[in-house]
């Protein structure tokens, strides 16, 4: 591969670490290095899931992200938080402030509430080698918010991710350049570990017989082309390191590939019945912002996970229609029709759904055996706006009403946490 025609500049991804669990630490006085701190969802509820543990309670009591509440011991230095949402990401607004002290605002790219890419270029004037810039900015983040860090540094966003992901998260800084590609990310498996690969491609990829990221590279590209169409084209050029993408780029510019929403349920969900209540507001709020961004949608998928003492395994399975939607009941159908096919009649613990295939949204496709559609088309928008202007829970179907209904509660929270 020849790199000489692609993007050199000095790109960091900067992430902080156990940021939650950092934020309490610091909101109480305590040191986040030395205290085992937990923030969990819900503290009175056993099955509540941790959001973030300090080193600490990783290292001494084994408990990280993704555990539950019950799963955490009854020790005396222990210290648990329920998340403050609002405090949360007014720190990482208060972060990128302070970032900005040393890079203009447009070369900072906030990627998550705890992540965020900067692009040094042409402050080496100001602050020195571009090395030294970034580790000035981890000393500040922890000077001035006691908030511990991660830096990856890259020619570009995607080598930076994975310097990040798969060195400095355990050395703290970490710098890649495209001639590390071979060794540093070629070896690695399994494939999800690789940022951008999800265990659905992972499985597709180990069903051709690619199962470390240097297979990929070294695999022909129309073979992956022809697997997984454009996405195949990004996984090869990715598994050279290569990405073309810059900070600050508008991300519908990029491509929009997907509106999606999941949601881990409180309680175990026996029935077809109490699941479909569920699915119908996650398909009312995913397709209200699709609308909002002006697209439809020709694929439309559904995942089922059971609750632990299921003896079936979760299920994640798609549906392409042959017209573009960006109806809720349409999209409600379609969710319905695949549960019908894949519920194994297990009690359900988290679902997911999710809108590909996007299109932007032009004029009306009439149908000349439909005559409710237009109205259809336009209700949508319409409860849009009143729940804009009122409140998302200021016009509501009557299933959110019943006891399986989750969206009224959820409405009072951040980011699917307490504010």
């Amino acid at each position: 591969m020849d790199y000489t025609l692609m993007p050199q500049r000095p790109i960091i991804c900067i992430d902080a670490k156990s940021f939650y669990a950092s934020c309490m630490a610091m909101l109480h006085g305590l040191d986040i290095m030395s205290t085992p701190i937990a923030v969990v969802a819900n503290l009175k509820q056993s099955g509540s899931v941790v959001l973030a543990a300090s080193p600490m309670m990783k290292e001494r009591f084994h408990i990280k992200t993704g555990n539950r509440r019950y799963e955490i011991p009854n020790h005396p230095e222990i210290r648990l938080f329920e998340p403050k949402m609002n405090f949360f990401i007014e720190m990482s607004m208060m972060i990128t402030k302070l970032i900005a002290n040393y890079v203009p605002l447009e070369n900072i790219h906030v990627y998550s509430v705890d992540e965020s890419f900067v692009d040094l270029t042409g402050t080496e004037k100001l602050w020195g080698a571009p090395e030294e810039i970034a580790k000035e900015i981890q000393k500040a983040i922890m000077d001035q918010f006691r908030i511990p860090s991660a830096v990856g540094m890259g020619p570009n966003m995607l080598i930076a991710k994975l310097a990040l992901d798969l060195e400095s998260k355990k050395t703290g800084f970490a710098k890649w350049s495209y001639e590390d590609i071979p060794t540093k990310l070629w070896s690695v498996n399994p494939l999800s570990k690789m940022w951008g690969i999800g265990k659905q491609i992972e499985s597709r990829l180990n069903k051709m017989g690619i199962h470390t990221v240097g297979g990929i590279a070294n695999t022909d590209l129309k073979e992956l082309e022809e697997e997984f169409g454009i996405i195949g084209n990004q996984l090869y050029h990715h598994a050279w390191g290569i990405d073309l993408s810059t900070i600050g780029e508008p991300i519908l510019t990029k491509g929009q590939i997907s509106f999606s929403q999941g949601q881990m349920l409180m309680r175990d969900y026996p029935t077809r019945k109490e699941i479909s209540v569920v699915l119908l507001e996650m398909c009312e709020d995913v397709m209200r912002r699709t609308r909002e961004a002006g697209f439809t949608a020709r694929t439309i998928s559904l995942g089922v996970s059971y609750s632990r003492q299921a003896m079936t395994k979760s299920f994640y399975r798609s549906k392409t229609i042959p017209i573009p939607t960006n109806e809720t009941m349409v999209m409600f159908r379609v969710c319905t029709e695949l549960l019908d096919e894949h519920f194994a009649g297990e009690p359900a613990r988290q679902l997911s759904v999710r809108v590909t295939n996007l299109e932007r949204e032009r004029s009306i496709q009439l149908d000349l055996f439909d005559e409710n559609k237009l109205k259809r088309q336009l209700l949508g928008p319409t409860m849009d706006a009143i729940r804009a202007k009122y409140g998302t829970t200021s016009i509501m179907r009557a299933a959110s009403y019943t006891a399986s209904g989750t969206a009224i509660k959820r409405n009072i929270l951040l980011g699917g946490h307490l504010a």
